[in-house]
């Protein structure tokens, strides 16, 4: 029997432009140089997002966007809400994707940010949000943002970020940067994104420490073996040391493609195959509760 297939990191455009505006605009550079990255041709529109998940055998795609492109005339905060709408009325007509909302302190107040995500939960089916710290320079030790993560917790959605070296050096995208949120909030449904990125290594304690948390190895897994990358065997005896049963499978299309991360996973050592169909899919349909 073939694996259930769930992508829970995807990131979907409203136009193939916008998609390829995001992608231009994103380095990536914390893992150092690598010259055998497979990255993704896809913009990634709805039309090419369906595609590649029709490709990988993916029954569930977890969006996950920030606004990466404001469009000219409009501002930020309207098309943070013009965005979050447009993802949720898709979602509602195509239940292969799973919306997680824009949230962003810079945009809009911690107030009317809480009230717009009450709006799209309530209303609209919106599943949680997505955070990226060091980009949005959110710090999870300031308590600012969290009446943010209390919604989440109220409203019992999920909530992913972004897990990684930030490149100010602030450190605020590290994994050991989220212990006093998740200290304040043993409640919260929240996956780290790319296992902790070039910071794995911080990974273990931080699994063992708090053991509500789920962790996804999208983006980290197409650059194994670079200079600040684990090797596959590293990669291997990382999944181990948080729980198989907490690491879910994301792709960050557009920039990868879904097929190569699930093959990439298939690939790895040491793992068993029943390890891996939880990896790909098992794992995620209980952290997300998915009706499949």
């Amino acid at each position: 029997m073939s694996p259930r297939i769930v992508d829970t990191h995807l990131h979907l455009y409203r136009t193939a432009e916008e998609g390829e505006q995001g992608k231009a605009g994103y380095e990536i550079w914390e893992y150092g140089k690598h010259d055998h990255v497979h990255f993704s041709r896809h913009a990634g529109d709805v039309a090419s997002a369906i595609r590649a998940m029709d490709d990988a055998g993916a029954s569930v795609a977890v969006v996950t966007n920030l606004l990466d492109a404001v469009r000219p005339g409009v501002t930020p905060a309207d098309d943070l809400r013009a965005f979050n709408r447009w993802l949720c009325d898709l979602a509602a007509a195509d239940r292969r994707f799973l919306p997680l909302i824009a949230v962003d302190p810079n945009h809009l107040s911690v107030e009317q940010n809480i009230a717009h995500l009450e709006e799209m939960v309530k209303l609209h089916g919106a599943q949680g949000i997505k955070l990226h710290p060091p980009l949005q320079r959110l710090d999870f030790a300031d308590r600012l943002i969290w009446p943010i993560l209390e919604a989440c917790v109220r409203l019992d959605v999920v909530v992913v970020s972004h897990a990684g070296p930030s490149r100010d050096g602030s450190g605020r995208g590290e994994p050991d940067a989220f212990r006093p949120a998740l200290d304040a909030f043993p409640g919260l449904r929240i996956a780290l994104a790319h296992m902790g990125g070039a910071a794995w290594r911080q990974l273990p304690a931080l699994a063992r420490d708090y053991p509500h948390v789920s962790f996804d190895l999208c983006e980290i897994i197409e650059w194994l073996g670079a200079p600040n990358a684990p090797s596959p065997a590293q990669m291997t005896d990382l999944i181990r040391a948080v729980g198989p049963q907490r690491v879910m499978m994301g792709s960050d299309f557009p920039w990868y493609d879904i097929d190569h991360t699930v093959g990439r996973v298939l690939e790895l050592p040491g793992l068993s195959a029943e390890e891996k169909d939880d990896i790909l899919g098992e794992n995620a349909i209980r952290f997300f509760r998915l009706s499949l």
